[in-house]
């Protein structure tokens, strides 16, 4: 309709208008709505939030919140780490249009929209991974960001890990390098005896769990209290795929780090003059390597030290000129890769 086209709507069906919000909100409470209440809000019927109703063409009714969840996530699952800062906002906004009253039709059982659940709230999370451990029966992958595990997490998760352990199921784990320092761990692995394996990176992907590569959990919001279940086989294989990989380019937790070649110059300070040299602040880079920013300075003065640098411009310049600009190398080894960024997520099976 002239007047309210695309040029009015510049928007996804993650962050509707004002106007969007109101109509389709009507139509989840009541079930449907007139056709003549979006004439002002064409976007909803292009975005497919709302469609002809088969029985009386005179009104438009809702596509399930739980289904244009579905939607939004295939068409962001293949770009994972970039998709978390999205998806927080738009799972807050489909959450609530699904508790707004009336019950739209919900998928038949086995449907598209069933194998993508929200969880709101840590106790709804640690429940369906409680039920997730208790079926699992071959294998589980989890990738831990944020550095040092605390010891009263790994104490609370043992008696699942132990009786994972005693089912036969076996366990891998990413962490970043910076875990290596925490005691809590290396006992915790001691515990595990050949049950579990852990590797480390410098930096890994946002936290996530794989169980039997049937289902998956990953972060929905920064602040650890959502969750999504993922069921669907085409994501569940694309997180497979991407734990595979990191773990392939993953130094075994029993190995020692690789040299850095350099005199002085130690391979966390490597790391950080790299992300330096891609012009990162020092909080993002200690967030990145899962150490404290007071530490990722410390590490920074001895780069600047060592190299001879006054100021931070010529501590880029002497990065630059000691070839340290790029991703850490092993020396005689393959390459240690620098995966996406890692963030904070919801609560583990450990």
């Amino acid at each position: 309709m002239a007047g309210h086209g695309a040029q009015e709507h510049p928007h996804g069906a993650d962050r509707l208008c004002e106007a969007g919000d109101r109509v389709y909100s009507r139509a989840v409470r009541r079930g449907r709505v007139p056709r003549g209440d979006a004439d002002p809000v064409p976007c909803l019927l292009e975005l497919a939030l709302l469609h002809p109703d088969p029985d009386d063409m005179d009104f438009l009714v809702p596509t399930a919140p739980q289904e244009v969840m579905t939607r939004l996530l295939r068409g962001m699952y293949d770009e994972v780490s970039e998709s978390h800062r999205r998806v927080g906002s738009a799972v807050a906004a489909f959450e609530r249009y699904a508790g707004l009253g009336r019950q739209v039709r919900v998928p038949a059982a086995g449907a598209e929209g069933s194998a993508i659940r929200v969880l709101d709230g840590l106790s709804r999370i640690q429940a369906a991974m409680d039920e997730a451990t208790q079926v699992c029966t071959r294998e589980v992958l989890t990738v831990q960001p944020g550095g040092i595990r605390r010891e009263h997490e790994l104490s609370e998760g043992l008696p699942r890990a132990l009786a994972l352990r005693a089912r036969g199921v076996r366990m891998r784990d990413l962490y970043t390098h910076v875990a290596r320092h925490g005691q809590g761990l290396l006992n915790y692995m001691e515990l595990m005896g050949d049950a579990a394996e852990a590797r480390t990176l410098d930096e890994v992907i946002d936290r996530l769990i794989l169980f039997d590569r049937t289902v998956a959990f990953i972060p929905a919001s920064a602040d650890h209290t959502m969750a999504l279940e993922l069921r669907h086989p085409a994501l569940v294989e694309y997180l497979v795929t991407v734990f595979e990989r990191q773990w392939r380019l993953a130094i075994p937790l029993t190995a020692p780090l690789p040299d850095t070649g350099i005199e002085g110059i130690s391979h966390r300070e490597q790391s950080i003059a790299a992300l330096l040299a891609e012009g990162h602040q020092d909080a993002v880079i200690a967030e990145r390597l899962g150490i404290s920013v007071r530490t990722c300075r410390a590490h920074i003065a001895r780069l600047s030290e060592t190299l001879g640098a006054a100021s931070r411009t010529q501590l880029g310049v002497r990065i630059a000129q000691a070839g340290l600009d790029g991703p850490p190398r092993a020396v005689g080894a393959g390459a240690v890769g620098v995966p996406a960024a890692p963030g904070r997520g919801s609560p583990t099976v450990r």
